[in-house]
């Protein structure tokens, strides 16, 4: 017979095997996981508070790819509803200008006109064009620019938009910098000669007094949207000329001026039949565009008749603003310039409705 002692040891062998088989069995069970559960995104719901728009108080939802008007990524697309468009449907869209959308003047510069054409307009270096004019608001622009060693004519960008509408003025700028940081605030802003400070910021909002203008900034720093209830949106990005743009073109860019400038699309809401400007005119249903598709540059002039001497000055030789002036709607312009595709690179650009 065995002895208490050994009995003892066996039993307890046996319960030390019995619990390693039962952790063996429990660590080989598979766990189940229950998936998380999806993340719904909340479709927010838009609709016009403008009595002009045929979407006036109707409420549509924004699309899953797109669900907010102001997503808290600055990259995401956000919800758009054009008011003004026959079709009272939201897009998706970047909040930063398209360069190769009509409106669009981006580059030294190129423009892409309301008719989908793309041309060039070269300038002057420190002389100031009107862009638009209409009888009710006027757009002008600063032209920046340098004429490197054996070049005929200045290399120019636009470095400023002064915007007049009744009897307000609106301003917005590139500052000039020797060493560009995209951190750094490159904009400066004034209404009615006061100058606007917006806290740096994605969807940073300032609003005038009397609720005509709104200045929305779409990144942190150096894009900013400006809307004049009724007339336009200007979507801005400020960048330097890169140093590769540099020496692709022989800018000869010097290494104390990055000559920052601005990258800008228009939209225009009712514009009369009448409006003017550089890129004004190509909104006229009557204009004839001398630019021909698939020309590398070309080149549109009539500095002659757009030239203002100041920013917000109204003196070019054919403006016609005045600040009483109201604009008969029967003469409003309807063409759905905003429903163009347009394609391409910096030149071999076209556009479709």
């Amino acid at each position: 017979m065995f002895s208490v002692k050994t009995l003892l040891v066996v039993l307890f062998l046996h319960v030390m095997l019995a619990s390693m088989a039962t952790e063996a069995a429990s660590s080989s069970k598979v766990k189940r996981v229950k998936p998380p559960k999806p993340v719904k995104h909340v479709q927010e719901i838009l609709t016009c508070k403008s009595r002009k728009s045929k979407c006036f108080k109707k409420p549509v939802k924004c699309p899953m790819e797109c669900p907010k008007v102001k997503p808290k990524n600055p990259k995401d697309k956000t919800c758009f509803l054009d008011c003004y468009s026959p079709k009272c449907e939201v897009v998706c869209r970047s909040r930063k200008p398209n360069c190769n959308g009509p409106g669009a003047a981006c580059y030294d510069p190129r423009f892409i006109g309301g008719d989908g054409i793309v041309f060039y307009f070269h300038g002057r270096s420190n002389e100031h064009f009107t862009l638009v004019f209409d009888s009710d608001f006027q757009i002008n622009a600063r032209f920046i620019g340098l004429r490197p060693q054996g070049r005929t004519r200045d290399y120019t960008w636009i470095q400023a938009l002064g915007l007049k509408f009744g009897h307000h003025n609106f301003t917005l700028e590139a500052t000039k910098t020797e060493k560009w940081d995209d951190n750094v605030d490159h904009l400066k802003l004034s209404h009615d000669g006061m100058e606007l400070i917006i806290p740096e910021g994605h969807s940073s909002v300032w609003n005038s007094t009397n609720g005509d203008i709104q200045v929305e900034r779409t990144s942190t720093t150096n894009s900013v949207t400006v809307t004049i209830f009724d007339l336009a949106e200007i979507s801005v990005n400020v960048i330097p000329v890169s140093e590769e743009d540099s020496k692709i073109h022989n800018y000869q860019i010097p290494t104390n001026d990055r000559f920052a400038h601005l990258e800008v699309q228009f939209r225009f809401f009712g514009l009369s039949s009448n409006v003017e400007g550089i890129l004004g005119r190509t909104y006229r249903q009557d204009f004839e565009n001398p630019a021909k598709p698939g020309v590398a540059m070309p080149v549109i002039g009539g500095d002659d008749k757009y030239k203002t001497c100041s920013l917000l000055a109204t003196d070019c030789a054919l403006c016609v603003f005045s600040p009483d002036n109201i604009k008969d709607e029967h003469e409003s312009i309807t063409m759905e310039y905003d429903m163009l595709d347009c394609k391409g690179g910096r030149n071999g650009i076209t556009c479709k409705k």
